[in-house]
């Protein structure tokens, strides 16, 4: 079930900055390609409260950041606005030989790499007595995680496995947890994952803190060292075809209010950077990252 947070009247002002009084129109369909662990943000806080408070209908498509990047590029999805879990992947969408798709996005927001379990799993009780890879060396355990060439967070946890490998001097670690990178028993589509763990087809898996806060998943915190971050952007696609309410959509998730959501989901917010083509950021864009800042 959708639900709505309460409209803050200053979120307003920053939907005013890219929405003029000229766009007294009727309301609009932006749709937004996300990465999937954004699912309760957008489909349960910033989406119904930006339809409420703007007019226009928020329409998501949630999955695996490099997958819907490669998408875009192959034409099988169009949209208004990309959101990635990590900056280098839209990197493949910038450049007349990438299709130009991206040429600027906005970095607003970030959350580290947990362990998160099922707290019915009959390994439960080894995340709290044991360190973190001991629980997942135990035998039978069912452990669950995303695909490395089409989600960043697959590709984080193969990080994540290396640095802990010389982080706890234990050659080997992440080969007896993980298994192949490819190992097809532990990988599944990034949008599925969360509900694979709480209906008990997984016994644990690695999530961003924000999911696992978001779901009340009990999870396991990693050393600084070893855990890797998302890092959340934002950006319109070139050919956007409802470019107007896709920029009142961008103020808004970078304005107070999508702030406000933000912290409420788990996620930690970031003073909001703009990489890319300096001369292909609108102008509204840039005042508005500049008032973030």
């Amino acid at each position: 079930m959708r639900t709505s947070l309460p409209v803050i009247r200053p979120a307003l002002c920053a939907l005013a900055v890219l929405m003029p009084l000229a766009a007294a129109r009727a309301g609009q369909t932006i749709d937004v390609l996300y990465a999937g662990s954004l699912v309760n943000l957008l489909e349960r806080g910033v989406g119904p409260a930006f339809d409420k408070a703007s007019g226009d209908r928020f329409r998501g498509y949630a999955g695996g950041s490099k997958q819907l990047a490669s998408e875009i590029k192959g034409r099988l999805r169009h949209a208004d606005i990309f959101i990635s879990a990590a900056p280098k992947v839209n990197r493949a969408l910038m450049g007349e030989a990438n299709g130009d798709w991206v040429r600027w996005y906005v970095t607003f927001a970030q959350s580290p790499l947990v362990v998160g379990y099922n707290p019915k799993s009959r390994f439960a009780t080894a995340f709290g007595k044991e360190p973190w890879y001991e629980a997942l060396l135990q035998k039978g355990i069912r452990l669950g995680r995303t695909d490395p060439k089409l989600d960043p967070k697959g590709a984080l946890t193969l990080a994540l496995m290396k640095k802990a490998e010389v982080f706890y001097k234990m050659p080997g670690l992440s080969r007896r947890i993980l298994g192949a990178a490819d190992n097809p028993r532990q990988i599944f589509p990034e949008e599925t994952l969360v509900g694979r763990l709480q209906s008990g087809q997984l016994d644990a898996g690695f999530f961003y803190a924000s999911e696992t806060a978001d779901d009340r998943i009990p999870a396991v915190r990693l050393p600084a060292a070893v855990a890797p971050k998302a890092r959340y952007t934002i950006t319109i696609l070139r050919g956007a075809p409802h470019g107007q309410a896709a920029g009142a959509f961008l103020a808004y998730l970078l304005g107070p209010q999508g702030r406000t959501s933000l912290k409420l989901h788990g996620l930690d917010p970031v003073a909001p950077a703009i990489a890319g083509d300096p001369a292909a950021v609108p102008a509204a864009v840039k005042a508005l990252v500049a008032r973030g800042r």
